[in-house]
């Protein structure tokens, strides 16, 4: 996750499309930082809530990608969001944090917070990760 901060290797073809970028990692907790455009809006005018659901499950599992063996995968089984307020292209730069509940052998359980630069919270939510080795 490091590396693909900073830039020796390549980050995922999604980063681009939801303009986020990675700004930290350490074991157990990820940053990435985001800034919502117009072409992320719903038909009602406001940012549609896959932006943030976006931000938080790729925040949340980062996370626990953070805390795993090389040779070790993971997917999302769930998530759940709680947005808390609106979202425009005005709101500018968003921050998302995962931070690792629980690591088990099958299972992580993480939570995820998105906020402006204020520091007011947007949205936050709670995931659990399948954890499996990749063949």
């Amino acid at each position: 996750m490091r590396a693909m901060i900073e830039g020796t290797l390549p980050g995922a073809p999604m980063a681009g499309l939801m303009n986020m970028r990675g700004v930290e990692a350490n074991h157990g907790v990820i940053v990435f930082e985001g800034v919502p455009g117009p072409e992320h809006y719903n038909p009602l005018g406001s940012v549609h809530g896959g932006y943030a659901a976006t931000l938080l499950d790729s925040c949340m599992g980062c996370a626990v990608h953070t805390t795993l063996p090389a040779g070790t995968g993971y997917t999302s089984i769930d998530i759940n969001i709680t947005f808390v307020r609106a979202i425009t292209h005005a709101t500018g730069l968003i921050t998302a944090r995962g931070e690792v509940i629980n690591v088990g052998r099958r299972v992580g359980t993480v939570r995820g917070t998105l906020t402006d630069a204020a520091g007011k919270v947007l949205a936050h939510g709670t995931s659990s990760c399948l954890i499996f080795a990749l063949d």
